[in-house]
């Protein structure tokens, strides 16, 4: 049949990825999925479920071998001759996310590998969009309020995740003048607001489940800080930001943050999830500096479950400005539900589910 989008993804079959291409898939389209070779078992069946879920021809997936760090991606001379003629929309979304994660793959994967989509991308002949996913903490030690339309900076950052997403996204944010690009930049993706489902347990599952362990005891003492916003963006939310946006004319040119425009200290989240779990919200709070020394010893972790690399995001003095996001996902009704509203959800799925 004839194709009228065929969208090629980096980052297929991940989490966000997946998600991304039942949400995008209809019939008029064709999906080109780079995979690497030990998820291609996972690719096919993860394209089979999407064929199945949306009622399309399974022929409309076709699941390609690559790898985003090789020269043209990886892939077989035929399939990237085809992958250049045919694509119209360019989805990169593989990185390595992983806070503790090490400089040499975290750069030939995070760098190198959006390099490689860069110059791949600059040879498609019918090019309408090349999508690119960022996150909001290219921002790195940052204060204050950072805007949609920034990016350089000299203030460091906290790991090599944070880094090399920051120097991946100066190499894309370069391709503007030449390129129809846009830059998607997420903060903190949760679970699935109505469902939960997550891949995996960090961020703000720590403290989930910190509490769970004893919730009427441990909700009593808040280890928040009323002065620090935590960023956190359901999959769903995401998702559904990306698919409407990258189709979007107005967001041509852009670097748009995917974040909830009005996030909840940490503070305000503790007594959420306590609420939830026991019914009942805190009653005192250390000084955060005294928390902030106890999350960071050695000793903490076996005691909260909270790595030590992740302690510093929750007191990050760091907002994300949504003006843009805002504005544009207002036309499409698309909003981010607060924190508050889907918290039980995100637990439900966690007693369901512990061990992930």
């Amino acid at each position: 049949m004839s194709f009228t989008r065929t969208i090629f993804l980096t980052g297929f079959p991940g989490f966000i990825g997946e998600r991304l291409v039942a949400r995008l898939a209809r019939e008029e389209y064709q999906f080109f999925l780079l995979v690497q070779s030990e998820f291609l078992k996972s690719a096919v069946e993860a394209a089979d479920r999407i064929s199945k879920q949306k009622d399309i021809p399974l022929e409309n997936f076709a699941v390609i071998e690559g790898d985003v760090t090789l020269p043209d991606l990886g892939m077989e001379p035929d399939d990237a001759a085809t992958v250049r003629y045919e694509t119209t929309d360019v989805f990169h979304l593989a990185a390595i996310y992983d806070l503790g994660v090490d400089k040499e793959p975290a750069t030939k994967v995070n760098v190198d590998g959006t390099l490689n989509v860069n110059t791949f991308v600059s040879t498609l002949r019918h090019l309408k969009r090349y999508n690119y996913v960022s996150t909001c903490y290219v921002a790195g030690k940052r204060m204050g309020v950072i805007r949609e339309n920034e990016l350089e900076h000299d203030k460091g950052f906290r790991n090599y995740y944070e880094e090399t997403k920051y120097l991946a996204e100066l190499a894309v944010e370069k391709l503007k003048p030449l390129l129809p690009v846009t830059i998607f930049r997420p903060s903190v993706v949760v679970g699935d607001s109505d469902t939960g489902e997550i891949p995996k347990y960090d961020g703000i599952y720590y403290l989930i489940q910190y509490l769970r362990k004893a919730p009427f005891l441990l909700r009593a003492i808040n280890v928040g800080n009323k002065a620090v916003k935590l960023n956190l963006v359901p999959v769903d939310y995401v998702v559904n930001a990306i698919a409407e946006l990258a189709f979007d004319e107005r967001a041509k040119g852009k670097s748009i943050a995917i974040a909830d425009p009005a996030p909840l200290t940490t503070e305000e989240l503790f007594d959420a999830i306590a609420e939830e779990l026991s019914g009942r919200k805190s009653e005192f709070a250390p000084p955060p500096k005294l928390v902030e020394w106890f999350l960071s010893k050695p000793f903490s972790p076996p005691i909260t479950g909270l790595p030590t690399h992740a302690v510093p995001y929750f007191f990050i003095e760091q907002t994300y400005d949504t003006a843009l996001a805002t504005e544009l996902l207002s036309r499409h009704n698309v909003k981010c539900p607060n924190f508050r509203d889907y918290v039980a959800n995100l637990i439900n799925y966690v007693e369901a589910n512990p061990l992930l």
